[in-house]
């Protein structure tokens, strides 16, 4: 990207060319909600019928938001502040927010990524750290721990994150996961020295590795036993589930944040461009690329997951044949899992009382299925289970977690983007201080604010952030660009922006979307999320081996402090807007006060002025 093109008093970057930037785009927007939150979403409402409302979403919300920001970042060549400081210096505070958000995101994010690279290093281990329980201290068994639950659970609990029993213990600094940590955010660095530079030719791999990765194991994960039942669980459609409001407003928050927008990282990457570029169809484009990669992940995912739902199924029926055959003096393989509903009811018939006694387990396979994971839980536990079963394990897992690093990456460089560009908008740093110095600076700021997410706690801490910093705060800045754009600058001057970048003006659908349906979809979903969140005190899941019901998670109240930082989480964010936009606006009212009382009616400067100026016009 090394050439620039003066736009002003200042030179700007430029992309080397067009698939550079729609890759850095569609890397920032695709990221790990991809592949472990959006199936999750699938398999718990109903299927393939919770695409209608994901859809519906996408059209009417995400994809007009997305249109929004690359245009006006393409067409002002500004980043999230400038931008917003050009349409009115009132609306400043937005670009702040967004700065704000992006880091506080970025910090939780690179955690996941460090997590990532600690399974990645074990993955090259045979047999594999995470298939068998270690020994007790005294080397006369198994840890009862691992014993209690299993050793998928006991290497991400206890080997990862050495979790404490809740929140308010805080544990100690776990120094492989500072390790790691470091080596994230020198990695992010690194790939980021040379600012958009160095960035635009990492993202070549960044951004198109992971569909390498999926359709690898969309090819292996389809012809695994078990698999057409985890594709057949995702996509029977629950048409009743649509009545559940819940549905609707999760895929409204899933659309939006999966687009990454009101970050401002996608109107710094936009700024970049040349003016004359179809800024229309890149939005179309990258948005939906993004909703399809969802959906092509979750082939793969769920197919993967039916395998393990499978195994886990015929154990069971295996345990109870097992049992069957010993008390009931049965010869050996008479009962096979085909057989066992026949024997089974046989048995049951004939011997109820004994039968009883024997306390066989309930196999279901869809109760299996029903054990929806998202998240970590997904990554690190569901996945790393499933692949131990797989022939050649080792490569699968590799794989896998190089997959999740290229994505989080690729999504790092839009919210270190998003933080750097605003920083050069608000000149903070003088101009004699080169970049790679201030990227640096940013990165240790943000490696050591991380460093309470490789406590005991960490991962609590992790989950509060992100659940709470990118939710209110980017609705709030989202519903703020809008207002801005569309009614501050005006739908009419967009509209001459958007002719003069693309050669045609918006159609009726973007201009309703803008005016009317976006906006208002925006409004009523924050609303309702607030509503949502308002009517029940937050809680989280603990992993507590002194819990009675252990390995279930003890599922926990947040401390009123926690709570009260889960406000400040929200709220914090964004102040920006409402403060700057006061304290502008009291700026202009001293500044007319000032003026008027500086006018002196027996005074006729001012008319001798303008009469000096008449004559010199007039000469």
């Amino acid at each position: 990207m090394g050439k620039t093109e003066d736009s002003g008093p200042e030179e700007r970057p430029k992309w080397d060319n067009k698939v550079q930037y729609l890759l850095t785009c569609i890397g920032f927007a695709v990221g790990l909600g991809n592949v472990w939150r959006f199936p999750y979403l699938c398999q718990i409402y109903g299927g393939g019928a919770f695409l209608i409302p994901y859809l519906i979403a996408l059209v009417f919300e995400g994809i007009p938001l997305l249109y929004l920001e690359l245009a006006i970042g393409q067409r002002l060549r500004m980043g999230s502040i400038g931008v917003w400081n050009s349409i009115s210096p009132l609306l400043g505070g937005v670009g702040i927010a967004s700065m704000i958000v992006s880091f506080l995101v970025g910090i939780f994010y690179n955690t996941i990524l460090a997590w990532v690279l600690w399974y990645f290093f074990h993955s090259f281990q045979n047999p594999m750290p995470w298939s068998q329980c270690p020994l007790n201290e005294n080397r006369t068994g198994y840890d009862l721990e691992c014993e209690k639950s299993t050793p998928v659970n006991y290497f991400w609990y206890r080997e990862t994150l050495n979790i404490t029993p809740d929140i308010e213990t805080s544990g100690s600094l776990q120094w492989w996961l500072v390790i790691c940590l470091a080596s994230a955010w020198c990695v992010v660095y690194i790939c980021f020295i040379k600012g958009i530079e160095s960035m635009g030719k990492a993202v070549y791999v960044t951004a198109t590795f992971p569909y390498l990765v999926l359709t690898i194991f969309l090819i292996r994960a389809i012809t695994l036993p078990g698999a057409t039942d985890g594709l057949v669980y995702l996509f029977s459609p629950d048409w009743e589930i649509l009545k559940n409001p819940q549905v609707w407003l999760d895929a409204a928050t899933q659309i939006f944040f999966s687009l990454s927008v009101a970050f401002g990282g996608l109107i710094a990457f936009s700024s970049y461009n040349a003016e004359k570029n179809n800024c229309e169809r890149d939005a179309v484009l990258v948005g939906v690329i993004n909703s399809a990669t969802s959906l092509y992940a979750s082939i793969p995912i769920f197919s993967i997951l039916g395998f393990k739902a499978n195994n886990v199924y015929n154990t069971c029926l295996q345990q109870n044949i097992l049992a069957l055959t010993n008390h009931f003096h049965i010869s050996d393989q008479n009962i096979t899992v085909e057989n066992y509903e026949h024997w089974f009811e046989y048995l049951n018939q004939t011997f109820p009382d004994k039968v009883a006694s024997l306390h066989l387990r309930h196999c279901d396979l869809n109760k299996f299925l029903d054990e929806g994971v998202s998240g970590t839980g997904l990554a690190f536990i569901a996945f790393t289970e499933a692949v131990i079963e797989m022939p050649g394990s080792q490569i699968w897992a590799i794989l896998f977690f190089i997959m999740l690093f290229s994505l989080g990456l690729s999504s790092m460089f839009g919210n270190i983007e998003g933080v750097l560009t605003p920083i050069n908008d608000l000149k903070l740093v003088p101009k004699w201080i080169p970049n790679e110095l201030v990227t640096a600076i940013i990165c240790l700021i943000a490696f050591l604010t991380a460093l309470i997410f490789t406590l005991g706690s960490g991962n609590y801490w992790v989950e509060v952030f992100n659940s709470y910093v990118g939710s209110v705060p980017l609705l709030i800045i989202a519903l703020f660009e809008i207002i801005g754009v569309i009614y501050i600058r005006g739908m009419k001057t967009f509209s001459e922006d958007i002719h003069f970048m693309t050669g045609k003006k918006p159609n009726i659908f973007w201009t309703a979307c803008w005016r009317v349906i976006s906006p208002l979809m925006l409004a009523v979903v924050l609303v309702a999320y607030v509503i949502v969140q308002a009517q029940k005190h937050p809680t989280y899941p603990t992993w507590n081996p002194e819990y009675e019901e252990f390995p279930k998670p003890e599922v926990k109240p947040y401390p009123d402090w926690v709570f009260a930082i889960i406000i400040l989480l929200c709220v914090v964010p964004v102040l920006p807007i409402p403060v700057v936009f006061l304290y502008k606006l009291f700026c202009r009212l001293l500044k007319r006060s000032t003026n008027r009382a500086e006018l002196n009616p027996y005074c006729n400067e001012g008319f001798e002025i303008e009469t000096q100026e008449q004559k010199y016009r007039g000469a």
